[in-house]
């Protein structure tokens, strides 16, 4: 099986309640006719809260959701990880959410899972992980933070829906502070079948993606075809 990446900037359960074009999205992409989709909200600090969202959000749906909850010492991880067909990651502290993965063996699992096809996908720092670098507010201004480097580039999430975004992320493009990338707004997801972004899709009718690098200490930024799941 091809492995898959679904990364979003914004928009699915935790953000879009009413609006179920990228959870379905998320769903449609295993192959299985009841997926198993495990939520993993490291970065949450494990909210109950938005544990409470997954399971409301996605018991609507042909699938089997569950959990997995790192800071109550789970037992049987690999086994949960391993027995899924696709893998959520929460959004939250991008930060301290790779250090805890790293800690509790989760990382190597999640790139086990990758490679045997599970799907994985995620929102905001559960977008930003899979790339070389996130641009991100772990630290607690806007600034580079080094990923898991299993996609290209770098990533913003949130492009347009926090009014200190898109400046952060320019300024450091121009200064050499990050790699070039992808920008994502709200509600728009980047799907890649192994390491190659294959779609651009959308919850929300007039959202964009871009690709943008410096060259010659100026912004070269490229709207990107996204389409809308509406």
């Amino acid at each position: 099986m091809t492995p898959q990446i679904i990364a979003l900037g914004g928009g699915g359960f935790s953000m879009e309640p009413d609006n179920p074009l990228l959870d379905q999205y998320v769903l449609d992409a295993s192959d299985a006719n009841c997926p198993r989709i495990t939520l993993l909200p490291t970065a949450s600090g494990d909210s109950d809260r938005l544990i409470a969202q997954f399971y409301t959000a996605f018991n609507r749906y042909s699938c089997r959701p569950r959990h997995l909850s790192l800071f109550r010492q789970p037992t049987d991880m690999e086994a949960q990880l391993f027995d899924s067909d696709v893998i959520y990651v929460s959004g939250g502290n991008t930060r301290n959410m790779l250090a805890i993965w790293e800690a509790a063996g989760v990382t190597s699992m999640l790139r086990q899972a990758w490679e045997r096809g599970i799907v994985l996908c995620g929102v905001s720092a559960g977008a930003i992980c899979w790339f070389e670098q996130g641009h991100t507010d772990s630290r607690g201004d806007l600034s580079k933070l080094d990923c898991l480097g299993w996609l290209e580039g770098s990533c913003s999430p949130h492009y347009d829906g926090e009014v200190h975004r898109r400046p952060s992320y320019e300024n450091l493009l121009q200064t050499g502070g990050i790699e070039p990338g992808i920008a994502l707004d709200d509600g728009v997801a980047a799907h890649f079948e192994g390491t190659i972004r294959t779609r651009l899709v959308s919850s929300r009718p007039k959202a964009q993606a871009f690709s943008i690098r410096a060259e010659n200490d100026a912004l070269q930024q490229t709207e990107l075809n996204v389409a809308y799941l509406g």
